[in-house]
């Protein structure tokens, strides 16, 4: 499959800063690919770099084969055929949806009649055909993101950026509106990139996730292998919701830190200081694994619909773990957990 994006050795500093150092980083054509991180991990000023909205200090940047930027050349934003949609809409308030979306085309030149063709298509993409003589400030948070996306579908981009668009959304709105993108980019063949700091939304849209830490890529895989697999204990905290257990790895187990007790972990063959990953729904009754039988003491527990949602001291460690019912006795609270699901990852 060809390469719909590739950056080589960026770097960009600002203020004295550096925002990026040395990152590395391609995507094939018609994938999806989850830019995730903090704030300041430098996301998106990779977003911009890629849009062609400030320059690198170093490195290279490729679009569909075509090199966009280099020590020797660089393509303005406006011929790099890279749509994007930002999280604020970015709308002109005294336009009507319809003139929102043909607003762009319009600066290109473009012939009356493929303008009127590209509009109408796009507006019937994000099911926006009935709202085109209104007004943005007429229109829901998710109305106005619907025309936002279809303003940038009309320009029909080689490459589709996504600037944290649901951030303004409430929950339930953001997961159908998500649903929604994910769908539509799959259904046009384009390439995307979305950049969020919601773990559950990169893992749900993406076909591949970069975790971004300082400026760097951390992890740069598929959502079932980034939750499954965490390449470092940095990755495994950011994800959220899993526990980090310190210890030591020693002929084929596992034993945490100032505790008398050993594990057999999913991989027997290391050794060595590493990180537990106990992801919440691990938690098994305590004879299902009787070999891999924790106790503690449960700290808090907070009632999540299907499940409970336990903190539970084990020594000096805090686990979270979902837990069927309400525990009968929180002082004494015996699991355990299944040995090819005791990941071990070093330190960042």
């Amino acid at each position: 499959m060809s390469l719909a994006l590739n950056c080589c050795n960026l770097s960009k500093s600002l203020g004295g800063k550096p925002v990026l150092t040395d990152l590395n980083l391609s995507i094939s054509a018609g994938e999806i690919v989850s830019l995730l991180g903090s704030s300041g991990s430098g996301k998106s000023t990779l977003l911009r770099l890629i849009a062609g909205l400030i320059d690198p200090d170093g490195g290279a940047l490729s679009i569909h084969g075509r090199d966009v930027w280099s020590a020797s050349r660089r393509v303005p934003a406006e011929a790099r055929q890279v749509g994007m949609v930002f999280q604020d809409y970015s709308l002109w308030p005294h336009m009507t949806v319809e003139g929102n979306v043909k607003f762009g085309l319009k600066q290109r030149g473009l012939k009356l009649h493929e303008v009127e063709a590209r509009v109408a298509r796009a507006l019937a993409l994000t099911q926006m055909s009935p709202f085109g003589s209104g007004y943005p400030a007429e229109l829901s948070g998710g109305q106005q993101q619907r025309v936002a996306i279809a303003r940038c579908l009309a320009a029909k981009p080689a490459l589709i950026l996504f600037d944290e668009p649901l951030s303004n959304l409430d929950e339930a709105l953001r997961e159908d509106l998500r649903i929604e993108i994910t769908a539509l980019v799959r259904q046009e063949g384009l390439t995307a990139i979305y950049v969020t700091h919601d773990q559950g939304e990169a893992l749900a849209v993406s076909d591949r996730v970069a975790v971004m830490s300082a400026g760097s890529i951390a992890q740069y895989d598929r959502p079932d292998r980034i939750y499954e697999a965490p390449a470092n204990a940095f990755v495994a905290r950011f994800l959220g919701g899993f526990s980090l257990v310190k210890g030591v790895a020693r002929n084929g187990s596992f034993t945490p830190q100032n505790l008398d007790v050993s594990l057999r972990p999913a991989d027997t063959s290391i050794s060595g200081q590493f990180h537990l990953v106990v992801r919440p729904e691990d938690a098994r009754q305590p004879d299902v694994f009787p070999n891999n039988r924790l106790v503690g003491r449960i700290l808090s527990s907070a009632y999540q619909g299907r499940c409970w949602r336990l903190l539970v001291a084990v020594g000096e460690h805090r686990l979270k773990l979902d837990w069927p019912h309400a525990p009968d006795d929180p002082a004494h609270f015996a699991f355990s957990l299944p040995p090819e699901s005791c990941t071990l990852v070093p330190d960042a």
